[in-house]
């Protein structure tokens, strides 16, 4: 019978797609990690990985598998919560999801609200892109997700918490940055552009693509990323521009302008 160790490995490897990644966040390096891996998909006789150079993909198993690991990991960490919660006399458990860009801007006051409002309730956070929090709030793994629309699923109720905007993300010595009026949509047109993921940032990837066609802009896509630090970074070493949430100021990238469009 497989481990918890296996279980928390394994979710690990399927959210990180990064065997590297995975180590890391699991605080273990790469080699026991790929054994525990490999010890699992013996035990449980099918492959869950697809494996290549440049990626780790979950198979058709490996995807079945990863809803019940979920939930099998969630029912541990609820057990051994609740029996340290027995002679504290506290109750509850919330689990919630939050993508990293709401780490900036609203998690604090979400947490705070919370915690004033529901003292004996215990906070489990965490951080996830927002596709995989709606399949997890439809596995039943998280309890209340922070994420941004689209939202699909009917036993999903939405209540809007924030609005921002997008600011042009440049080089400190791009024309566009160093010019005394701000960017327009029209300067974009035949720039080098990182643009967000369709699936992973599927959000930001439709505002973007719609803005464009409906202003007749063409900029040349580079890069395709999910996360925001990675497009800032990119943005640094300049690859090329990009466009980002207010909430990214936070983030205090040097060597990156941002600037109203």
């Amino acid at each position: 019978m497989f481990s918890m160790d296996q279980l928390e490995s394994f979710v690990a490897v399927a959210e990180e797609q990064h065997f590297g990644r995975a180590a890391t966040r699991l605080h273990i390096t790469q080699p026991p990690l790929s054994r525990r891996i490999q010890l699992l998909e013996e035990q449980l006789g099918v492959d869950l990985f697809d494996r290549s150079r440049r990626a780790v993909k979950l198979t058709p198993a490996g995807r079945v598998f990863l809803v019940d690991a979920r939930k099998i990991l969630k029912l541990a960490q609820e057990a051994a919560l609740s029996a340290r919660r027995t002679p504290r006399g506290e109750t509850g458990l919330v689990t919630i999801g939050f993508t990293a860009s709401s780490a900036y801007t609203i998690l604090d006051k979400v947490v705070s609200a919370a915690n004033t409002e529901f003292p004996h309730v215990e906070l489990v956070l965490r951080e996830m892109v927002s596709q995989a929090q709606l399949e997890a709030l439809l596995a039943g793994t998280i309890d209340i997700g922070i994420i941004r629309p689209p939202v699909t699923g009917a036993d999903i109720a939405t209540r809007p918490l924030s609005t921002e905007s997008l600011l042009a993300a440049l080089p400190a010595e791009h024309r566009l940055a160093t010019s005394e009026t701000h960017p327009s949509i029209d300067d974009f047109n035949g720039e080098q552009f990182i643009g967000y993921s369709p699936a992973e940032a599927r959000y930001f990837h439709e505002i973007l693509v719609g803005a464009f066609r409906t202003a007749r802009v063409r900029p040349v896509y580079v890069q395709y990323v999910t996360q925001i630090h990675t497009m800032l970074a990119m943005v640094k070493a300049e690859l090329g521009i990009a466009m980002v949430p207010a909430a990214a100021a936070a983030l205090h990238f040097n060597g990156v302008v941002l600037r109203p469009v």
